[in-house]
């Protein structure tokens, strides 16, 4: 069993076998990023870099693996919506930013709902191991955003720009096998064995030729960091402009109003979003 350290909502597993685990761990919103969500998988991420351990395996407890920003938390902040949309994905990008820069290579094992910014969360990985169980819904433009967390950088990449557009513009759903069809997954995973798979996936490319590893993912990542970074500054100054509008607003009001707005402290939040990849 790995030693762990907590940092809600996000923990850190370091397993013998020098697997570092990042693990999404709020299951009952769904493990949605709200700023305290954000913040907390920024310093998670930061403090997992400076000791990656032979590799890094990133996943979520529950039902999902990310259903994207907390809807309840932007909704009903006028003037302060973008501000507060603008540090939520400041604080995510900083996180998929050191992720990408990981020397080491990171695998992401999703099941279930991968929304909005867990898109990008899933897409992160050189590795993706999808459950049969996981969809994939970016959900941006029905609430009247734009991508964040580098999804709108990964997608033409992974499966082209014609593809790409139709997943961003349409919210079109991808099942887990799907995703792997169309290369957003590396493979599919029955649901009973992703966590298994997962872990030995990322313990034996801890146990390889370390140096080789590294090379090699330099080698595929070579110039690319520099470019992410401007295009994530790029999709948090364009999301936090639009969350400003009234467009947006009303739609954020509108979808959670049609899905029977959980009131506080309500236990039934994962409501919250995750219909939208329903």
């Amino acid at each position: 069993m790995g030693l762990s350290s907590s940092t809600e909502p996000v923990r850190i597993v370091r397993h013998p076998s020098r697997v570092v685990e990042l693990r999404l761990d709020d299951p009952g919103r769904g493990n949605a990023l709200d700023l305290r969500t954000a913040e907390a998988l920024r310093d998670a991420v930061c403090k997992v870099s400076t000791d990656p351990g032979g590799a890094v395996l990133l996943r979520a407890t529950g039902g999902s693996f990310c259903v994207g920003g907390d809807l309840l938390a932007f909704a009903g902040r006028g003037a302060e919506t973008g501000p507060y949309v603008h540090a939520v994905a400041s604080a995510a990008h900083a996180a998929i930013q050191a992720l990408y820069e990981l020397p080491v290579p990171l695998v992401t094992a999703v099941r279930g709902a991968a929304a909005g910014g867990g898109i990008g969360l899933a897409l992160v990985g050189d590795i993706v191991l999808a459950a049969r169980s996981a969809r994939f819904r970016l959900a941006y433009t029905a609430i009247g955003l734009t991508p964040d967390c580098g999804a709108s950088w990964f997608l033409p990449r992974l499966v082209g720009p014609h593809k790409a557009a139709d997943l961003i513009l349409t919210n079109r759903l991808l099942t887990g096998e799907d995703a792997e069809q169309w290369g957003l997954a590396s493979r599919l995973v029955d649901d009973e064995e992703l966590d298994d798979a997962a872990l030995r996936t990322t313990a034996e490319l801890a146990a390889g030729a370390t140096d080789a590893l590294r090379a090699a993912k330099g080698l595929l990542r070579a110039g690319a960091g520099d470019e992410l970074r401007r295009h994530l500054t790029e999709e948090a100054r364009l999301i936090a402009t639009l969350a400003d509008s009234r467009d947006a607003q009303d739609r954020m009001a509108s979808f959670l109003a049609a899905r029977g707005r959980p009131k506080a402290g309500d236990s039934r939040v994962e409501a919250r979003q995750s219909e939208s990849v329903s």
